[in-house]
């Protein structure tokens, strides 16, 4: 038979502290009244039952006397660490020798356990029997192992949470930033008010002192912009550069009061170009009486010698304003600009002709022309193949025929004494026939001619174009003239039906007696270098070839002045970039035409606060290092103003030309009046078209409503296009001529050389 029976500690002697009691039984055998009370099952003899039974009355009776004795609340665990403790300690045998003596006290010495079934058994013979069967020891180190392991594991779990809910967090973070790269993370108080939420945060003590520091700035954000918001100011070292800055700009301005005086005088000269040969404007007549209206086809080729390049062109005419452009282009020799006979230059030309033939055209090119001997031509012959080709000739020249013209003199840096006075045409023929070359030149062109020809051809609009203008490397306007205006004789022939013509203004030397054009010291400087003083003076204020020159001369005699800080600095302090400004001895600012207008279309482009293009620009090709923003604005402004007055002075010729056609106050006229324009500051140089016509609206006769109706529209490679237009023009004339205009003329030299045997009109007839 099995019992439940309940075990209760010896008691103590008083001196004996709990911790002791509680170890030396172990932790698991406690008064029922008492928290923590543990049963444990037992085998036992049946025999003794009845003598338990009575040993468990007497135990409650005593242990009910002597809870006074027995602290309340350790635990179950409590007490098996206690225990594991005290059977450990090895310094505690002096407390096992008192709980020893308290035992034989209670239970008496060498008593026996009691055997007889009716008495009750003592609690020497309990403790005996539970000792002999279990062990103190053997209890507590079992229970010690278990409680370790458990206690070790929940260390564990802990930890391992921790760290999963740490992992979890920084992932969480890393994903933001990736998705959020231009946000702001404030870890540090998004921690701090994590900190706060957590309920198991324990306050800690922090001194008085502390609690009386201020308050720390908030997290700052380490993704910087990339610019300042605002334009920093660099500090002057002197007033003197601003002033001299605005010295210098109030020179180059040009007011609309001499704009108005500049018109006049044009148009006076003007007309006596138009009256005489000798003028200041040659107004040269160009035998070009008619200009197209976009359905002209064909397939034709041109040449442009129009500065320091030479370009070969052929150009498709699709018949509908529209074309297809094949071209090369080729830098002239420098030698060649000043070569000593004009067969040098000429030669290089047709050279150029040939190269492009073969690698664009080679199914048309043949080495020598082949012929057909027929009545039908005036020549007596008919080519096959050969490429009608206009001349774009850029220079003046006095025109005698659409494809015959002597020149005048030489500009744009050339300078070959042998070619005045002669026919361009012909010399460029004669190369081009030692080479064998299938290419008749049929008509010379002016660049500024071919511009308003190609600008008729695909101007919408059905009048067409009144002007060609080139704004350029040079300058220079073709327009179209009423014949009844051209008083000075015409030598060459020209269809007189349409009443027109195509004159050459040539205005490049338009006032060069200075009557109203301005002139600046560094004008005056740059015409005393060129090698064409006292001449072309509208243009060496107007082209893109003496513009960039013209800003060199300003900037030299600014950096001479000892007063004047400009590119200069006595320490860094007085430098926004914090540094000093040098200038290379090989820059390119100390060389005659090593500053390129291009650096005027930059700083006028630069709108940034730093104007860092502009001083990067000045930096990388003129070697001018650290400019200041001070320097800048001072180069910047001294620019603004020469383009400025370059585009007043364009706005000059173009108004006047518009006057002299009559069309703003012709009534039956109600389409816009079409200018067409070429040329890099038109084309490239920021605002210079809104500058013209800020000038054309202060000008009489034209003003608000009259600039409304100007139209100025780019005229791309005009004067490669349009010299195949005249080259057409010119094809047409040529099958106009009359069979019975050339039969009268072989008869009349026929008699001349006493041929016997003329050919008649039916044998002619016969013979085609």
């Amino acid at each position: 038979m099995i019992s439940r029976i309940r075990e209760v500690p010896l008691p103590l002697p008083k001196q004996a502290d709990d911790a002791s009691s509680a170890s030396f039984t172990g932790g698991a055998v406690l008064n029922t009244s008492m928290p923590g009370v543990t049963r444990r099952r037992r085998s036992v003899n049946p025999s003794t039952a009845p003598d338990l039974a009575a040993h468990k009355a007497g135990v409650h009776a005593r242990g009910s006397a002597d809870d006074s004795r027995y602290h309340h609340g350790p635990s179950r665990v409590e007490s098996k660490l206690n225990c594991c403790t005290e059977v450990s300690n090895p310094n505690n045998s002096k407390s096992r020798s008192k709980k020893k003596e308290a035992r034989k006290t209670q239970t008496g010495a060498g008593a026996d356990i009691p055997s007889s079934p009716g008495s009750p058994p003592s609690p020497r013979a309990t403790i005996f029997t539970r000792f002999r069967s279990t062990g103190p020891s053997a209890v507590s180190k079992s229970q010690a192992k278990r409680e370790w392991s458990q206690s070790c594991r929940g260390v564990l779990t802990s930890l391992f949470r921790v760290l999963s809910s740490s992992v979890a967090f920084l992932a969480v973070v890393f994903v933001l930033r990736a998705l959020l790269p231009d946000s702001a993370l404030h870890y540090s108080s998004f921690l701090s008010r994590q900190s706060t939420l957590t309920p198991t945060t324990k306050a800690t003590f922090s001194p008085p002192a502390l609690s009386q520091q201020a308050p720390q700035p908030p997290a700052v954000c380490e993704i910087h912009p990339p610019f300042p918001t605002t334009a920093p100011v660099s500090s002057p070292l002197t007033m003197a550069l601003e002033t001299q800055t605005k010295t210098v700009v109030g020179q180059f301005d040009y007011s609309d009061e001499d704009v108005n005086k500049a018109v006049v005088e044009f148009l006076r000269q003007m007309t006596e170009g138009l009256e005489k040969d000798g003028a200041s404007l040659s107004q040269i007549p160009t035998y070009v009486t008619a200009v197209p209206n976009g359905t002209e086809k064909g397939l034709y080729m041109a040449v442009d010698l129009g500065g320091t390049n030479f370009r070969v062109c052929s150009i498709q005419l699709n018949g509908d304003t529209t074309f297809r452009l094949t071209y090369t282009k080729v830098a002239i020799p420098r030698e060649l600009m000043v070569a000593k006979t004009a067969e040098e230059l000429f030669a290089f030309l047709a050279k150029q002709i040939e190269i492009f033939l073969r690698t664009h055209h080679g199914e048309h090119f043949e080495a020598h022309i082949r012929r057909r001997m027929t009545m039908s031509s005036p020549e007596g012959f008919k080519d096959e193949n050969v490429f009608r080709l206009g001349f774009t000739f850029s220079f003046p020249v006095q025109q005698l025929g659409i494809n015959k013209g002597t020149l005048i003199r030489w500009t744009k840096g050339f300078d070959i004494p042998d070619a005045v006075g002669k026919d361009v045409c012909a010399l460029l023929q004669t190369e081009i026939d030692k080479l064998h070359l299938p290419v008749k030149v049929a008509a010379l062109v002016n660049d500024t001619v071919g511009t308003l020809m190609a600008r008729s051809y695909s101007s919408p609009g059905k009048s067409g174009a009144i002007l060609g203008a080139i704004f350029g490397t040079g300058t220079n306007g073709a327009y179209v003239e009423k014949l009844s205006n051209i008083k000075k004789p015409l030598a060459g022939e020209y269809d007189k039906s349409t009443g027109e013509m195509v004159i050459n203004t040539e205005w490049g030397s338009f006032d060069n007696q200075l009557k109203v054009l301005p002139n600046t010291p560094w004008d005056v400087q740059l015409d005393r270098l060129t090698p064409n003083p006292g001449i072309q003076m509208y243009e060496k204020r107007v082209s893109g070839m003496y513009l960039g020159e013209i800003l060199r001369l300003t900037v030299i005699d600014l950096l001479k002045n000892p007063d004047v800080a400009l590119f200069k600095d006595d320490n860094s302090s007085y430098n926004d970039w914090k540094s000093t400004t040098n200038i290379a001895e090989h820059s390119p600012i100390y060389k005659q035409w090593g500053l390129d207008t291009s650096v005027l279309s930059v700083a006028a482009a630069d709108s940034t606060p730093e104007l860092s293009i502009l001083r990067q620009e000045l930096e990388s090709n003129l070697h001018i290092y650290a400019p200041s923003l001070e320097d800048a604005q001072a180069f910047k402004a001294i620019a603004g103003a020469i383009g400025r007055r370059a585009a007043r002075l364009s706005a000059v010729a173009i108004a006047a030309i518009v006057l002299q056609t009559g069309r703003l106050t012709d009534p039956e006229l109600d389409e816009p009046i079409d200018i067409g324009v070429d040329g890099s500051l038109v084309e490239h140089y920021p605002y210079f078209r809104d500058m013209i016509y800020e000038a054309l609206r202060a000008i009489k006769g034209i003003g608000e409503e009259g600039a409304k109706r100007i139209r100025i529209g780019i005229a791309k490679d005009g004067s490669g296009v349009g010299a195949a237009l005249i080259a057409l023009v010119a094809a047409r004339m040529e099958k106009s001529t009359s069979t019975a205009d050339f039969i009268s003329d072989l008869r009349l030299n026929a008699k001349k050389t006493d041929l016997t045997v003329v050919p008649e009109d039916s044998e002619l007839a016969a013979g085609e």
